[in-house]
């Protein structure tokens, strides 16, 4: 798969913020360019020791919509950038890239362990990675990072909006009876509302959408399986 080259990534953490505030301006949140018919879909996820600069990724690709396993990619890299909410992608965007050029498919849309525009400078991990990619992604975190939102109901499909200054970032939606909600944001070239439909049409019993779960589980055996 063709990754853009959009900027060098060893930069500092203030240049590397301003850099975000940059990227922003570039991202496309509408369904304008959202492929009319999906065909196929991927999850992406990192995995790594807590205090070990070795990072892998792995990328899944699965038919859609009846989620048939087509095609994984891998790769390990080092990062030296250390962990800062906001800045995540800086850390992990490198070794995620590395693993999509492994890929022989190009995905019509990519669900991504992090967030969309649910971000303080309004470009996390699945924005700042779908601009490089130049398909649709979306953000899919376990954790709120940024916003406020009122309660969630508890079945499935329950939602809520995630607010910053009275702006819809994303969505507290619950993709399971009972579990907690993940954070559903917009990453680059889809909207809010679709981005939460794809998201929910991947869930398959358990609360991540099932291309996160198995990028997951994928990535976690490739880096016991390297000893880390």
């Amino acid at each position: 798969m063709r990754v853009h080259s959009l900027h060098p990534w060893n930069l500092s953490y203030r240049d590397a913020a301003s850099l975000q505030e940059k990227l922003r301006e570039r991202l496309i949140l509408d369904d304008r360019s959202f492929p009319s018919s999906l065909q196929t879909i991927a999850g992406s996820d990192v995995s790594y020791a807590r205090g070990s600069d070795r990072f892998f990724a792995a990328v899944v690709i699965f038919a859609y919509p009846s989620l048939e396993l087509l095609e994984e990619a891998s790769a390990e890299d080092r990062s030296a950038f250390p962990y800062i909410p906001g800045l995540l992608s800086f850390r992990e965007g490198p070794v995620v890239l590395k693993a999509f050029r492994q890929l022989r498919r190009v995905p019509d849309a990519v669900l991504f362990d992090g967030q969309g525009i649910a971000h303080p400078r309004g470009i996390g991990l699945a924005s700042h990675l779908g601009l490089f990619l130049d398909v649709p992604t979306i953000g899919c975190a376990k954790t709120r990072l940024y916003g406020t939102h009122g309660n969630v109901g508890m079945e499935k499909g329950s939602r809520t909006d995630l607010l910053a200054d009275g702006t819809a970032v994303g969505t507290a939606v619950r993709t399971r009876d009972r579990v907690k909600p993940v954070f559903i944001s917009p990453g680059h070239r889809i909207g809010l509302e679709k981005a939460v439909e794809i998201a929910l049409s991947c869930c398959r019993g358990y609360r991540l959408p099932e291309p996160i779960r198995q990028a997951h589980r994928t990535v976690n055996r490739i880096r016991m399986e390297a000893g880390d």
